[in-house]
């Protein structure tokens, strides 16, 4: 992932990009089992602040050896 995240709200499907995921299933597999960087919705859609998907993919770190 990119040190320099974008200014504005993400997209499941910027996350697909951003971790190489293989679909956005995966996204929402994360929100419904509360795994994945918390997310809100826009109406009916999905959007994710880039700040909690830093402090969640720090969160991730924690513990792995290096």
């Amino acid at each position: 992932m990119a040190s320099e995240l974008p200014d504005g709200f993400l997209t499941p499907d910027d996350l697909v990009v951003m971790f190489k995921l293989p679909s956005v299933e995966t996204v929402y597999q994360w929100r419904r089992k509360r795994t994945g960087p918390r997310g809100f919705r826009v109406g009916r859609h999905l959007r994710f602040d880039p700040n909690d998907v830093r402090a969640w993919v720090d969160s991730q770190r924690e513990g792995v050896a290096a």
